[in-house]
């Protein structure tokens, strides 16, 4: 498979990689290396304490429309309430893939995607209509390419695709009176409850598989195949086992109708040719029927076995998993800000660290990157290491840094004590 790499907001490597990338350039003293390790260590707890509370927000939010939950509600939420929940949560979940670095796919991406000739050969079928709201999500597009193997394997053809390292979906479900009018008995899922879902490796135009009503169809040279030697099969049976009973019949019908003055007599060897044939035609499509429902289970077998090694998390478990992605992201880019306004021996404005850093992952790293130098500016502008003066940047030194995050980190867990605590009214 050949891959060709687009610029992505993600940052493709692990935290802990990124400081030790910072500490192998070779521009910081043995004694401002091990200040660096500790500024890092810091930082990484301030930002790991403020996600916590992300989490649980999140993890509050989707209590009453958790399909997985096995935990007792012990307050009955009016449709209002659960109403704002569910805003509040679409919200929240949005600035934590946001933060994660996913971009949002659009309807029009969507209905591009679904229009697109898929890579996995099984034709779907999605009724958007079961759903009050569905969002998609995507990190790490990249265009890659293979060779298709068409007509039996006598012709081979390159097929470029764009595919998403990452996606999430989030599905809220119509509630149960839509089902009980469509009169839609089997449901694999709880009518009215949200699901949210994060899938691995997935091409553009095969999203519609992430959908959990998705039907295999038969495309149609799969029918083709089939219906072909099935109605070539059927004509040489009728031929065969009730070409003659079906004449004798037609001989009968003729001379009740009037058409013919030739009385025909059926007798009893007729009846029971008659009856041989019908259960030759019977068993033929039985066996027809079958062959059509096991080539649709063997799609559907492909189907699940694809998602089965696509997806990553579920529900509550996509909570945790994005929002430590949203950690690593916001480290990575904070640090990687800092670093280099340490390192640099002239001013920068924004404009030029965003560049240095960029030119920096392409020469050093072979990696292309759409840097987020405006979300990495405004937490270190949050946390007071860094301000602007006249369009340039002037940041702290280790030291200043070191002590303003200490501070900051103090000041998370004020204790009073009990004459200081404030009186109640």
């Amino acid at each position: 498979m050949t891959e060709y790499q687009i610029r992505n907001r993600f940052i493709p490597f692990r935290k802990a990689d990124i400081v030790e990338m910072c500490i192998n350039d070779s521009r910081l003293s043995k004694h401002d290396q091990n200040l660096f390790r500790q500024f890092c260590h810091i930082l990484g707890s301030l930002i790991h304490f403020e996600f916590h509370h992300q989490v649980e927000m999140l993890k509050d939010c989707y209590l009453p429309f958790n399909p997985d939950a096995d935990t007792r509600l012990n307050y009955d939420y009016s449709e209002q309430e659960k109403n704002a929940l569910q805003k509040k949560l679409v919200n929240s979940l949005t600035a934590i893939l946001n933060a994660a670095n996913f971009q949002k796919i659009t309807e029009a991406d969507l209905e591009e995607a679904l229009k697109e000739e898929s890579l996995f050969k099984i034709r779907l079928r999605v009724d958007f209509k079961d759903f009050e709201e569905v969002i998609f999500y995507q990190r790490g597009e990249s265009l890659k390419e293979e060779t298709l193997v068409k007509y039996f394997g006598l012709k081979k053809e390159p097929f470029r695709f764009t595919n998403y390292d990452r996606v999430m979906i989030y599905i809220k479900f119509k509630e149960e009176d839509y089902f009980k009018a469509k009169k839609q008995k089997t449901l694999y899922f709880t009518p009215g409850s949200t699901i949210i879902k994060l899938f691995q490796n997935v091409p553009k135009a095969d999203l519609e598989m992430l959908f959990p009503n998705s039907e295999v169809r038969m495309k149609t040279v799969d029918k083709l195949i089939i219906g072909i030697p099935a109605a070539v099969s059927g004509i040489v049976v009728i031929a065969t086992k009730l070409g003659a009973s079906i004449l004798l019949i037609a001989s009968v019908i003729s001379f009740w109708l009037g058409l013919t003055k030739r009385e025909v007599k059926i007798e009893q060897q007729h009846l029971i040719g008659l009856a041989l044939g019908l259960a030759t035609l019977g068993g033929f499509l039985f066996k027809q029927v079958n062959k059509f429902k096991n080539r649709k289970i063997k799609f559907m077998k492909a189907l699940s076995d694809n998602l089965y090694f696509k997806n990553l998390d579920n529900n509550i478990g996509v909570f945790h998993h994005l929002v430590d992605t949203a950690e690593e992201e916001e480290f990575k880019e904070a640090i990687l800000a800092y670093y280099f306004l340490l390192v640099e021996d002239r001013d920068l404005t924004i404009t030029e660290l965003d560049e240095t850093i960029e030119r920096w992952f392409e020469s050093k790293h072979n990696c292309r990157i759409n840097f987020e130098i405006e979300d990495a500016f405004k937490k270190l502008k949050r946390w007071r290491l860094v301000n602007l003066d006249r369009n340039i940047i002037c940041r702290k030194n280790l030291n200043g840094a070191m002590q303003q995050l200490d501070e900051i980190w103090d000041n998370y867990f004020p204790y009073h004590k009990a004459d200081q605590l404030p009186k109640m009214s």
